[in-house]
């Protein structure tokens, strides 16, 4: 070789040497913000709770998963990073101090507050699912929405040290999801599932009690209203109706759920939350698809498919005040208010009818029917939707806008109030069945943050509950939920 060369290939070294400390410092540079930020995200985080982790957490780990051995089997071995401690011959659980041992082991491989980098969470969920590449123990959770994978998110979240102050506030998005036995339950915070409640088949309307330590539930499968605790997601007390519900409702004091009968001739059922005993049966213009309880607590309005009619019952006596009939059937409803927060108006869906009808409450009658945009359109006939092609309406908690869902658009619309002006739409998600044509998600029902920033809809093709930025109309998150998701609630912790 000359010297010429060997020059030139000292240079060439030298410079890749240069390239390749300047790269690795700069890669150490972007590292400690990073690493910084995620330091001061910990600290502001709930640490995860031992008592969760233990009674929660712990006997997944010892969980016979299907055609999976148990992680206990693997890690309580000495060499695994996630170390369990070994069970005494003949015992089944682990004691305090074991248990202590585990809990400290699993705070090494968790980022708290942030399931999404906590490698406990990571490791043993399928790489489709957004897990690790692979996993020696296999792909022991198919999805995030797998029931024990969502348990410790919520530990790792630290769901079990919450508390809620009187400076701050405690809101949840509520999801039943009509083909399942569950309910999914979303911080708006993260957009994410923080809670599952587990066991109510078919489950369909939902209302929480005024302090929130209980949930109301319609239960079609059994006929029955289900109280919840809302912390543990256990059922408290099943009270027996004397037909199947749809959707329900609960007076503003707390004090009675009013449940509607999807039967001839027609009843609210009213329970009292109290002793959790069915104490009157209200008459009403047909079986009752949906009860709603006005803004000011005065009044409960049912509708009902069969009988095309709006019953407006007065809560003080108990009794029909007045209705209206109209030539379809009667679906979701909304309401908007007086100044002085008294009911002006309700807003109805109509079986057939791509839009709404509006109801003068102080008249008590009809006195408009405002159409959807034919535009976006070409949904809702693949889906089977055409004869409910406007399913879910809802008015923002300031009162300034009314949403509106169209499964023939595949969009949810909004309009100022009280002028009724179209602002625009918001695109919802397609389904893509392999080997078909694209459909659309089928939006069955709105709920929103307190703040009227942000509206969930649930879309029931897609096992989605979309997240819409209320003033861009932009979607800005999918969560994923349960089968065939339908009706929301929001509910708000002072």
């Amino acid at each position: 070789m000359t010297g010429i060369k060997r020059a030139m290939l000292l240079l060439v070294f030298f410079a890749a040497s240069v390239s390749s400390l300047y790269s690795g410092a700069r890669e150490m540079r972007s590292a400690a913000p990073a690493a910084e930020q995620a330091a001061t995200r910990s600290a502001q985080t709930a640490a995860p709770s031992f008592e969760f982790f233990k009674t929660k957490v712990q006997p997944i780990f010892l969980k016979n998963r299907p055609e999976h051995a148990r992680c206990y089997g693997c890690h309580n071995l000495s060499n695994r990073i996630f170390h369990l401690d070994p069970l005494s011959p003949g015992d089944t659980d682990w004691n305090d101090e074991q248990s202590q041992r585990n809990f400290q082991s699993a705070l090494e491989v968790v980022v708290p507050g942030d399931p999404a980098s906590s490698r406990l969470l990571l490791h043993p969920l399928a790489p489709e699912a957004g897990g690790d590449p692979f996993h020696s123990g296999g792909r022991q959770f198919a999805s995030q929405n797998d029931p024990d994978w969502l348990v410790m998110a919520q530990w790792v979240r630290g769901v079990g040290t919450e508390a809620v102050s009187a400076s701050q506030s405690l809101t949840r998005i509520y999801v039943t999801n009509s083909a399942s036995d569950t309910i999914d339950v979303i911080d708006p915070a993260t957009n994410q599932v923080v809670q599952v409640i587990h066991g109510i088949e078919l489950p369909h309307g939902i209302a929480f009690s005024p302090d929130g330590t209980r949930i109301y539930i319609s239960n079609e499968s059994e006929s029955v209203l289900d109280v919840v605790d809302r912390k543990s997601g256990e059922i408290l007390k099943k009270v027996p109706l004397s037909g199947r519900p749809n959707n329900l409702a609960i007076t503003k004091d707390g004090s009675q759920v009013l449940v509607g009968i999807r039967a001839e001739p027609g009843v609210l059922e009213v329970i009292d939350t109290i002793s959790l005993q069915r104490i009157k049966s209200i008459p009403v213009d047909g079986a009752v698809h949906n009860v709603f309880v006005t803004p000011d607590g005065k009044y409960a309005v049912s509708g009902s498919l069969e009988n095309k009619a709006v019953t407006v019952i007065d809560l003080h006596s108990q009794q029909a005040a007045w209705g209206v009939k109209f030539d379809r059937s009667v679906r979701p409803m909304a309401f908007d208010t007086n100044p002085d927060g008294s009911t002006s108006r309700i807003f109805v869906q109509l079986s057939g009818f791509n839009g709404f009808a509006v109801v003068d409450f102080a008249k008590q009658a009809e006195v408009a029917r405002i159409k959807l945009p034919d535009q976006p359109g070409g949904f809702g006939v693949a889906e089977g939707r055409a004869g409910t092609p406007s399913h879910g309406i809802g008015v923002t908690p300031d009162g300034k806008s009314l949403w509106v869902n169209s499964t023939l658009a595949n969009a949810v619309f909004k309009y100022s109030l009280p002028d009724l002006k179209l602002i625009g739409y918001a695109q919802l998600p397609e389904v893509h069945p392999l080997g078909n044509a694209h459909t659309g998600a089928v939006p069955e029902w709105i709920t929103f943050t307190p703040d009227s920033k942000l509206v969930y809809v649930s879309d029931s093709a897609a096992r989605l509950v979309s997240v819409i930025d209320t003033k861009t109309l932009k979607e800005v998150a999918r969560i994923p939920v349960g089968e065939v998701p339908k009706r929301m609630n929001t509910l708000v912790l002072h």
